[in-house]
């Protein structure tokens, strides 16, 4: 599994003109799935989200969680985290899951940041095309993979 995570001051999701989800301060979270992923690969991610500290203390320093700063989740399902540019120029997306296979997987990944964090998580629909709009905190970024964690 392999998230991209954005702290940002708000996001949204569009589907068709409609928002789809809405989140004021927090982390908007990109996330891919393989077919291998596992529940201790949902587990583990989940679980780091919540609990990385990428928002500021009183002092100013990246010293405190999204759980500990009250703030929300937007998690949005992109299957292009898994692309393959070894040969040429236009990406292989053969490493994702399916979406018969990845949408199940997306819903358990959410059903475990809304445990972990303890209260809803803003998603996008599953499959569609989407329209993301942040305001990107900091700016601060991060990946994570679940097979390589660092």
């Amino acid at each position: 599994m392999r998230v991209v995570i954005q702290r940002v001051k708000e996001a949204s999701v569009t589907v068709n003109g409609e928002t789809a989800g809405k989140i004021g301060a927090g982390l908007l979270v990109l996330a891919g799935f393989e077919a291998s992923e596992t529940d201790d690969d949902l587990d583990w991610m989940a679980g780091k989200i919540v609990r990385l500290r990428l928002f500021a203390d009183a002092d100013g320093v990246m010293n405190r969680s999204v759980q500990e700063l009250g703030g929300e989740i937007l998690a949005v399902s992109q299957f292009t985290l898994f692309a393959s540019v070894r040969k040429g120029n236009r990406p292989s997306w053969s490493r994702a899951a399916r979406g018969d296979i990845s949408q199940p997987l997306f819903e358990k990944f959410v059903a475990r940041l809304v445990d972990a964090l303890g209260k809803p998580v803003a998603t996008g629909v599953f499959g569609t095309d989407m329209a993301v709009n942040l305001i990107n905190d900091g700016p601060v970024t991060l990946s994570l993979d679940s097979k390589a964690p660092e």
